[in-house]
């Protein structure tokens, strides 16, 4: 089975995480509070998805644009968000369709940790983020790898992976642990300034639907987020 292959599963995928407690109640929630007021602002939703991050930031005033690594997630996002969508299939890992500094934001929900180098997406995420913006990110939390392998080296980078059921239908995700020092390395090399680390809590509601899934726990380790600012020219 190939691993994170959104093309075969990507429909699935995005019914199974509409409103599922991870991304719906915890995810999601967690980016928009970081980011804040969006009015007016310019945003890239890099890994787009099926959309439904880049609905509530135009949904809250933003102006913005859409990339996925996926035809069928991209596909599903214009079904989502019309035909007038700023949408488009690109490589982070390749250089992005964009002009230097086109935007104030760029949100990166739950998409580095799928690749083993950072140096040329972060470069290329820093060269379209115009002086004074903001890269809003959502990673795996390092502990996860150790916690899923204890036998695994917290302080190496190494490829591991999972297989979930989404909607019914079996799909493989494959991921790179890197320890934490080495997440914020790779961000100031590439010129942002770390302005926020947050483990936040789910947002409200989320026990009263899932309880379940919380038991006696009020949080959980999932995700790590993170706001890097891109200075202001000298």
């Amino acid at each position: 089975m190939t691993a994170n292959d959104y093309d075969t599963f990507g429909e699935a995928y995005a019914i199974e995480t509409e409103h599922s407690l991870i991304n719906a109640y915890y995810t999601r929630p967690a980016i928009l509070d970081l980011a804040g007021d969006v009015a007016g602002r310019r945003i890239l939703d890099a890994g787009c998805g099926a959309g439904p991050l880049f609905a509530s930031l135009r949904d809250r005033g933003a102006r913005v644009s859409g990339f996925d690594f996926s035809s069928t997630m991209v596909g599903l996002a214009r079904k989502r968000l019309g035909e007038d969508a700023d949408l488009r299939v690109a490589d982070l890992s390749q250089p992005l369709p964009y002009a230097d500094q086109a935007f104030d934001d760029v949100i990166l929900a739950l998409v580095l940790h799928y690749l083993e180098d950072w140096t040329a997406p972060l470069a290329e995420l820093r060269r379209i983020i115009r002086p004074g913006g903001r890269l809003i990110l959502a990673v795996n939390h390092p502990i996860l790898y150790k916690m899923a392998h204890p036998e695994g080296n917290y302080f190496a980078v190494e490829r591991w992976s999972e297989e979930y059921t989404f909607n019914g239908q079996k799909g493989v995700l494959a991921y790179w642990h890197r320890p934490l020092h080495a997440m914020t390395d790779a961000f100031t090399t590439a010129g942002f300034r770390v302005s926020v680390i947050s483990e936040p809590y789910p947002a409200e509601g989320a026990r009263e639907k899932f309880p379940e899934e919380f038991g006696d726990k009020e949080a959980f380790l999932c995700f790590l987020f993170f706001v890097l600012e891109v200075p202001e020219a000298a």
